[in-house]
């Protein structure tokens, strides 16, 4: 695959975002435009290895055809390097902006080099792919007289409904918000994923036949809900791929009040009325001129730090619990698991570009939200903690806030959507459905993604959302 002498002749290179401080002023894509030559030679560097662990369950949980594409766009074969990606990836435009590319850290270049830039040519291929009008809908040329309620619209739901439609079956999905896309819409910024491109691909999945309920609640008791009995009654099969929506709390004292906010809830009204307005609306929790505090990392903490300082907040610390990873790869993480290593995501690149230094303090845990005789938000008292997360003696510290963003993770789904069912659940109140069944406790109901497994990546939820499909269509034909 590639040029045989590649790796050797050529060094890896990424795409460049845009300028740090040029992109702060707008909410539109980080990326800049794709440059076919440099990914051309980019894509020579796959080293043709005799076990191409990349598209390995540990390195691409789509089994990703990586070399196969590689190799393609070496020699400049574009339209069918997209048709080898959607071979086994419904949405290579979602991952290849928001996957953190495990792909890449199980390259085999990758034990001794800098790994191939998987993730810039696979974004590559399908944009590409989309502006030359090569990805079209297809509709199915037969339809059973199966019905399929899908509870969900993030990306397990709509790679799910994507499959079935396939066969023919008649899909309908199911959206509590406003707008379809789930996690896709609401929980990423637009600064990473433009909804634009969510948009493009429900629209061709809409010309497929498939059909989108927006604002319908199901399990919900408000004016839009809808009855889960009432739709287990009238479709032959339900699939819940409703997601890890419960937010980790951080309950010490203070807690109650203005001020201090679950991370999902601030993204959310952002892109809402971004989306709505340009923020003209105000409908949202508002950064600006504000000493901000960002608790927990990850890709939902950086995007509470690209969207403060969008915002054009006055200061901005992240606190994790963690120790600062290493640099390079410890001993007990050897290669080709995923890497924990020191990374520098965007937001990060954006808070040293304003403020001249990296936000994150490490192994910190909150005591205590301050608050005056009033109820407003003074600010957090923390300890320092070591590698196990003991507190240590004499480390108190007092930090200044105006708003405080908790982005600690997800304990599971919200379990209202059930309740009229006795669904069974696993210990970590996900739904008990094993993986490669994805069957319920209720033989009609599947459950896939987030809501099964807990909080992973986008391109997990594919996979479970292209498994389940498979064991949904078994199901009907039998």
């Amino acid at each position: 695959m590639g040029k045989p002498t590649g790796f050797k002749e050529f060094e890896r290179k990424t795409e460049p975002y845009r300028d740090a401080l040029d992109r702060l002023v707008d909410f539109k894509e980080i990326y800049t435009e794709h440059q076919e030559e440099h990914l051309s030679t980019q894509g020579a560097r796959c080293m043709d290895c005799g076990v191409p662990f990349c598209q390995s369950s540990n390195g691409c949980p789509v089994y990703n055809l990586i070399p196969e594409w590689n190799d393609l766009i070496y020699k400049n074969r574009w339209r069918e390097a997209l048709d080898r990606l959607h071979k086994t990836n419904n949405f290579p435009e979602f991952t290849g902006r928001v996957c953190p590319a495990p792909c890449e850290g199980s390259c085999v270049l990758g034990i001794h080099e800098p790994p191939v830039t998987i993730k810039n040519i696979e974004c590559a291929i399908v944009d590409k792919g989309f502006d030359e009008g090569w990805v079209l809908a297809n509709p199915p040329k037969k339809r059973t007289n199966k019905k399929v309620a899908i509870v969900g619209s993030g990306p397990t739901g709509l790679a799910a409904a994507a499959q079935l439609n396939c066969e023919g079956h008649n899909v309908t999905v199911h959206e509590r918000d406003d707008r379809i896309g789930g996690l896709l819409m609401y929980g990423i910024p637009n600064m990473k994923l433009d909804k634009s491109i969510v948009d493009r691909r429900v629209k061709i999945l809409m010309e497929e036949g498939i059909s989108f309920l927006t604002n319908s609640d199901v399990g919900g008791s408000g004016p839009n809900s809808l009855s889960f009995k009432n739709l287990l009654e009238s479709n032959d099969c339900i699939l819940l791929a409703t997601g890890a929506t419960v937010p980790r709390d951080l309950e010490i004292p203070g807690r109650q009040g203005e001020g201090v906010h679950f991370a999902m809830d601030f993204l959310l009204r952002n892109t809402k009325s971004l989306l709505d307005s340009e923020l003209t609306d105000r409908q949202y929790i508002d950064a600006r001129g504000k000493k901000v505090i960002v608790i927990g990392g990850g890709d939902t903490g950086t995007d509470c730090i690209g969207t403060s300082l969008r915002h054009n907040c006055d200061s901005l610390v992240n606190f994790e619990i963690a120790p600062r990873p290493p640099v390079e790869r410890a001993d007990h993480n050897p290669w080709p698991t995923w890497p924990i290593i020191f990374r520098v995501d965007y937001g990060h690149e954006e808070a040293t570009a304003r403020y001249g230094k990296d936000p994150r303090t490490y192994s910190i845990s909150g005591k205590e939200f301050v608050r005056d005789d009033s109820g407003k938000l003074l600010g957090i008292k923390t300890i320092d903690v070591d590698q196990e997360f003991n507190e240590i003696p004499g480390t108190d510290r007092f930090w200044e806030a105006d708003l405080i963003f908790l982005s600690m993770g997800f304990l599971g789904p919200e379990q209202y959507v059930f309740e009229d069912l006795d669904l069974a659940l696993d210990q970590r109140s996900n739904y008990r459905a094993e993986y490669g069944c994805f069957q319920t406790s209720h033989e009609k109901i599947f459950a896939a993604g987030d809501c099964r497994r807990g909080q992973s990546l986008v391109v997990r939820a594919i996979d479970e959302g292209r498994q389940v499909a498979e064991k949904i269509h078994a199901f009907l034909q039998n």
